[in-house]
């Protein structure tokens, strides 16, 4: 699906709809933020500047500040970010569709994070999305990105649907853009920014 339409349909979207575990409560759905907050502190380095990209309504970015880092969430989407902004005033956001997050925080960040967003997307707008967010990291940084490969590869088919990649499709991006995948016991892979080659 293409980045427009994902972006319409996240503004669009019922809470409810957003994360599975909204079904069960609302306790279930924050829990699970501050349950994948402490799995990327695991990688992290303390206190690091890191960037939520997807951040939505702030499910992992509150409880990734509360850990002691220095977070700004970044999404595409208002209506997220004013949900966010209801929850935690305080934490910096930025208005980004990821392509444009180094220009959008200025200062490039330790680590960006984005967990919900490139499974949305269709093969050529989750490239640009990812270069866009390589170009936001520092040289030696980390991205943390839920890019999930499957022997047998295909784009998501709706905003809710997910797209896989084959290990040669993602190498060869990595090699393009610049990011090293790193070993590491969390469920989303875990690279660190290089130069590109």
């Amino acid at each position: 699906m293409s980045a427009d339409g994902v972006i319409a349909a996240w503004n669009e979207a019922d809470p409810a709809a957003i994360h599975p575990t909204r079904g069960i409560s609302e306790e279930a759905y924050w829990a699970s933020g501050v349950a994948q907050a402490e799995m990327l502190a695991t990688v992290l380095p303390d206190g690091c500047r890191v960037v939520d990209f997807g951040c939505g309504d702030g499910r992992v970015a509150i409880p990734l500040r509360e850990l002691g880092y220095d977070v700004t969430g970044a999404d595409a989407s208002e209506a997220m970010l004013a949900r966010l902004a209801e929850r935690e005033p305080d934490l910096p956001t930025v208005t980004s569709v990821g392509t444009d997050l180094a220009q959008q925080i200025g200062k490039k960040a330790d680590a960006v994070v984005s967990l919900a967003v490139l499974i949305h997307h269709d093969y050529e707008a989750c490239e640009q999305i990812i270069t866009g967010l390589r170009a936001a990291v520092k040289v030696n940084g980390l991205l943390i990105l839920d890019w999930p490969l499957s022997d047998e590869p295909g784009e998501a088919g709706s905003w809710i649907g997910v797209t896989t990649w084959s290990r040669d499709q993602q190498d060869a991006i990595c090699k393009r853009v610049g990011l090293k995948p790193l070993d590491h016991d969390l469920p989303w892979g875990v690279f660190r920014a290089v130069k590109a080659a």
